[in-house]
């Protein structure tokens, strides 16, 4: 019996290892598709987009036109509910926050998975797009930004994640555009994963 159990557990793990191998690169193509739509999401039309660069742990992408840097896409990150919320989030250069998209996120569903839209809503206090980033908080943390409801832990979580966003470009010191646009870089197509959801319920 053991060593029946034992060739077994050989077997199921080199099959998920021969599935990753071939999975992995489609898998990767994926999320560079999904994230430049991000960044071209988040920014004004028109813009040349700088290379990459690595401020305070994130990954932001100036945006230029003509020379003057008008705004930034900045993928930041911050553990909701019950995991890692990852977002695009477009700042422009007065601190205003532009638009968002998120790219990862297994909040509950028909609760912190309403994070992909209920901050764009422009209903009640819901919205923070037009909003000064770097002090978002929901109106229960005296803010003025309406929680998700009954899911007020996820929504601390995406503020969060948005003000650390703006808190990484405002120490950052902004020179005039060298790189060419990423968003012209050409990735193969494929397509896209749904985001993961988790079963639990939130609590307040």
């Amino acid at each position: 019996m053991v060593l029946s159990l034992v060739i077994i557990s050989m077997v199921a793990a080199g099959a998920l290892a021969g599935v990753y191998t071939l999975t992995a690169e489609t898998i990767a193509v994926q999320e560079a598709q999904k994230q430049k739509a991000a960044i071209a999401a988040v920014l004004p039309q028109g813009c040349t987009i700088a290379e990459p660069e690595e401020v305070e742990g994130l990954t932001i992408y100036k945006a230029y036109q003509d020379s003057a840097w008008v705004a930034t896409a900045i993928e930041t990150s911050e553990v909701g509910f019950d995991g890692p919320q990852v977002i695009m989030v477009g700042i422009d250069a007065e601190g205003k926050v532009l638009d968002y998209v998120v790219l990862k996120q297994t909040e509950t569903p028909g609760l912190g998975a309403h994070i992909d839209h209920w901050f764009k809503d422009a209903a009640g206090n819901r919205s923070i797009i037009g909003k000064k980033a770097g002090a978002l908080a929901v109106s229960k943390d005296g803010g003025d930004v309406d929680a998700i409801t009954a899911a007020t832990i996820s929504s601390r979580a995406f503020l969060k994640a948005v003000n650390k966003a703006y808190a990484a470009i405002a120490a950052e010191p902004v020179e005039a555009a060298t790189g060419a646009s990423l968003l012209n870089q050409e990735t193969p197509e494929s397509p896209e994963n749904p985001d993961n959801n988790t079963e639990k319920e939130e609590t307040l």
